[in-house]
């Protein structure tokens, strides 16, 4: 019998969706880079999520179920000798409990389990953005890092209902565009921010548009931690997130993050590819030719070569 308002939600319009067959192989199973093989620099500079050096193995993040996201790196990245995908993450936040941080942490562990070159950057020391500091360490850091990247997790705390200055240094520092590259062009993006009251999305929403003026491909999902404050436990706890639906968004939105990143990393060129670029470069091109033309006149004549009569 039809109901008084018929399909309110249009669920009889959605498209028929396959069920994805868990592989038990990859249950339990991490891709992490193991110690021996990690470069002890890197390990050392941009890892400081792992817990005590190493990937815990009795950690809640060893225990997720991810074996479709696992599968997919395994098939698709590690047994075609592809190299690891190439993850910055970055926080918006230097006070010394920073719950972006802390939130970074855990987005950088999930990562890292699912076979991940996870590299944080520390916006400690970064010089607020000008016309003069270039050359600074920090910035040449940054800019390396988001360089050599596939993808990025942006965290920032919401303060004053927007993103932090801190944040947004780290943006301004990565230059949209250097000659004909675009820097950030073509990565993947996931996003996420720390309340310090009630829920919002007031900065997520601005990441996405950052996102979108980099040129990046922000995924769907997103994370948003209302009251912070409560959702992690104490240091002496070693700071993690509690479980709580929050925390299953931020498994989602990393796992959804690889299995983009996977996807789209083999057609980056492609989608650098663009029509306006192509018409500016032939014009540059042409006008480049025929302001060289009346030196290859020039040189005919200095050789001899003359108009006929």
């Amino acid at each position: 019998m039809a109901t008084a308002n018929g399909d309110l939600n249009n669920t009889s319009a959605e498209r028929v969706r396959s069920a994805i067959a868990l592989d038990p192989t990859y249950s339990g199973l991490s891709l992490a880079i193991p110690c021996s093989e990690d470069d002890a620099d890197v390990r050392r500079n941009y890892r400081p999520f792992l817990v005590n050096g190493e990937e815990a193995k009795d950690d809640w993040i060893a225990q997720l179920e991810l074996s479709t996201a696992l599968k997919m790196v395994d098939t698709q990245v590690l047994r075609r000798g592809d190299d690891r995908l190439r993850v910055v993450v970055l926080h918006g936040s230097m006070r010394q409990r920073s719950y972006s941080r802390l939130l970074a942490y855990e987005a950088s562990r999930i990562l890292f389990r699912l076979g991940c070159d996870v590299r944080m950057y520390d916006p400690a020391g970064l010089p607020v953005k000008d016309d003069a500091q270039h050359s600074h360490p920090k910035v040449q850091e940054l800019r390396e890092l988001s360089k050599w990247s596939d993808g990025h997790i942006w965290i920032s705390p919401e303060q004053h209902g927007i993103l932090t200055a801190v944040f947004k240094n780290q943006i301004d520092w990565i230059p949209l565009s250097t000659g004909s590259v675009r820097p950030t062009q073509g990565r993947t993006l996931a996003i996420a921010q720390v309340n310090g009251g009630s829920q919002s999305f007031n900065t997520v929403n601005a990441l996405r548009i950052l996102g979108r003026w980099m040129r990046m491909f922000a995924i769907p999902n997103q994370s948003s931690i209302p009251m912070a404050y409560k959702q992690f436990t104490e240091e002496e706890d070693g700071s993690r997130l509690m479980p709580s639906g929050n925390r299953d968004r931020l498994v989602d939105c990393m796992e959804e993050f690889v299995k983009y990143t996977i996807v789209m990393r083999p057609h980056f060129d492609l989608f650098g590819d663009r029509y306006s670029e192509r018409e500016e470069k032939s014009a540059k091109q042409k006008k480049e030719e025929s302001m060289s033309a009346p030196d290859t006149q020039h040189a005919s004549l200095s050789n001899g070569a003359g108009p006929t009569n």
